[in-house]
This record gives C-alpha cells, structure tokens and sequence, in this order.
C-alpha cells in the first residue's frame, strides 16, 4: 500500500499526553482543560438528551443553533450573516478545516501556512492535492508579510492564518490585518482561511477578528470552535461562515463527509448560547495565565508573550542547549511535567529552544507544575 501520508507519524499530543501517563507527570502539553464544565451547560445537556433530539439534524446544522451563532457573531463583532447560507455547524475545526481545503483547493494549488503551524494544517492541503507553502514567523511570533507577500502568486489558493495563535500565543495587530487586505487586493484569487478557535479567551487585547473587515468579508472562510470557547474539547463541535458564493462549494463536500453533526449537542448549545456572555472568558483565562507567569517568576525559563490562546511559550537557553524534543522527553522523565517543543509545528523542523505550556489547568495543578519547573 503507498500512504498518501508517508512522512506522518504519531502526533507529538499522543506522543507527550502517553509519556505523561506513563511517567505519572503533569500534563500541561495538550491543550485541553481539567477542570469541571460548567454545571448549567449539563443540565441543559441532561434536559435535551430527554427530549425528542436524537435523530439527524439538518445538514448545515440545527436552525436554533445556526440563529444563535448568527446572533452571538452580531453581537461580538457587529456583522449580520445569514444563518441559512453563510454558516455550516461542523464537527470540530478540524473537520471544519478538512471540508472547507477538500472544497476549494484543487490539484496544485497552493496553500500558504504560516509556521509554527498547528498540525492538521499541511495534511489536510496534501490530502486535497495542494501543495503547502511554509513561510516561517519571526523569532518573536509575528508576521514578516513582505515574506509572505513573496510566497504568494498566481497559483496561490489560499492564505492560511491563526489569530489569536496557537502555539505561540500572539494575536495579529492592526497592521497585520491591513497587510492581510493588501494581499488579497493584489490576489483577487486567493480566499483568507482565518482559523480563530481562541477568539474569545484574549487578554490585554482582543483580537481584530476577519469578520470586523469589509474588505475580507467576501474573501474569507472563519473557523470558530465551542470546544475551546466553552471548554468542550471532547464534544467536537465547531462552526465556520463564509461568503454564501463559497459556503455553497464547502457544504457539498460536508454532506457527503460527515452529513450532519450531533444533534443533541448542537440543541443543548444553542440553549446555552441564550445564557452565556462568551466576553467573560477573557478575564477567566487571564487570570489563569497570570497566575501561572507568577508562580515560573523564579523559574530559569523565559517567558515569552502570551497575548491570547490558553498557551504559554518558554525558552530554556538558560538550562540546556539540547533540542527541543529531547529536553521535553527529558522533562517529563525527569521531572515530572509534559511540554510541547515547538519545533514540531515547523515544517523544517526549526528549533529555537522554545516549548509550550498549557495553563489550561485548576490552581492546584498549575502550583504543582510550576513547584517542579522551578527546581530545574
């Protein structure tokens, strides 16, 4: 059998998250919450599973659901979008991902990512028959858009970003949304794939969001997720909106992957969404990351910025000068707490002695972690 992934192996998440477990070491590599839902959002799972709500949901999801994201879109960044044309439920943003390349991109066709990347990313191009085009971030995690600019051309597809940004934490600034716009203007071809799954859980900050852009409106696909917004990860539900000239191509290819997404689910949040101000999630997460860059104050780490996203990069230089994935291997096995290295979301592996933390976490084990980071 010739893979249509040959180079794809074990994710470094299962590969970090088994060694945690195998080592009995604290996981803060991947990026999934440990503390409670919130107790409302199961009662109104519990009362939906009562009613008449198991059985498959419209295609493009359920209407209560699609009215409250069109309402909650209205609300956090002003625009007015169709709920019946411009907005498809799907099963997580990586599946989101998946269907929106699968439907726009066609063999040859090139997709720019923009590394450190997350991982779904460049598969998910290949698997459409694209071709990825990696141009790297600086070395403090913004954009060098006249690099990027160079990487684009006539066969250009698609520019692909992630605002707030995993893994490194930043979020774009004015002038990255402006430099965005140019390139489109100069590209009339290339459609904006905004991957914006941290939106709500921003800090001193809050991210210019591509839905707040008359200009990209038209040209732009945003991938949204309630498994970070509300700290569901296991639930797998996301949402994007798109133009409907695209959204049109993009549910095509949904119905026939995945038809329809977990209808109990989709009812329960759109209950839910009457309720919930996602504008608090912000402060929440805040004050977790500011706890956690208190406790490391005494750590040999450096802390880099954390702008948004529930991540924390580090730089070890000042403890070892061994590579990134062996010092997170060693770091688990030796002292008890699971990192990401980051040089795994870079096409060419570039390593600049900088992991991840998620601080994602209840106090007591982010005061656990840090007690041992800081003896190192």
């Amino acid at each position: 059998m010739q893979s249509k992934l040959p180079h794809i192996g074990t994710t470094i998440f299962t590969t970090m998250s088994k060694m945690a477990t195998d080592y009995q070491a604290i996981n803060l590599a991947q990026g999934f919450p440990n503390f409670p839902v919130d107790e409302r959002l199961i009662q109104l799972l519990q009362e939906t599973s009562s009613e008449n709500s198991h059985q498959y949901a419209p295609m493009a999801g359920h209407p209560l659901l699609l009215q409250e994201i069109a309402l909650l879109t209205e609300k956090s960044y002003g625009r007015t979008v169709n709920p019946n044309s411009e907005i498809l439920v799907t099963a997580g943003a990586t599946q989101a991902i998946f269907t929106i390349l699968q439907a726009l991109v066609h063999t040859n066709d090139e997709v720019v990512i923009l590394d450190p990347a997350y991982d779904c990313y460049a598969p998910s191009v290949l698997l459409a028959g694209g071709k990825p085009v990696h141009v790297s971030l600086k070395a403090d995690f913004t954009p060098d858009w006249d690099k990027i600019e160079r990487a684009c051309n006539e066969r250009t597809k698609i520019l692909f970003v992630n605002n707030p940004h995993n893994p490194s934490g930043r979020i774009f600034q004015e002038s990255d949304i402006q430099a965005i716009e140019a390139i489109l203007a100069k590209y009339p071809n290339i459609v904006l794939l905004s991957d914006e799954v941290y939106e709500y859980i921003t800090f001193e900050q809050k991210h210019i969001s591509a839905n707040t852009r008359e200009a990209l409106l038209n040209r732009s696909v945003i991938v949204s997720s309630f498994g970070k917004t509300f700290h569901i990860t296991g639930w797998k539900m996301g949402y994007l909106i798109a133009p409907e000239h695209i959204m049109i191509e993009i549910k095509k290819v949904h119905q026939f992957l995945v038809f329809c997404v977990n209808s109990v689910a989709q009812i329960t949040l759109a209950k839910y969404l009457r309720e919930k101000d996602v504008q608090t999630l912000g402060a929440y997460y805040q004050e977790k990351r500011d706890f956690f860059r208190k406790l490391m104050e005494k750590s040999r780490f450096t802390l880099l910025p954390s702008e948004g996203s529930y991540f924390q990069t580090v730089r070890y230089d000042a403890i070892s000068s061994e590579g990134d994935i062996a010092f997170c291997e060693r770091l688990v096995k030796e002292h008890g707490v699971a990192a990401i290295p980051l040089s795994v979301f870079y096409e060419d592996k570039t390593d600049t002695h900088t992991i991840r933390f998620c601080f994602a976490k209840d106090d007591q084990t982010l005061i656990n972690a840090a007690e041992k980071l800081c003896k190192i």
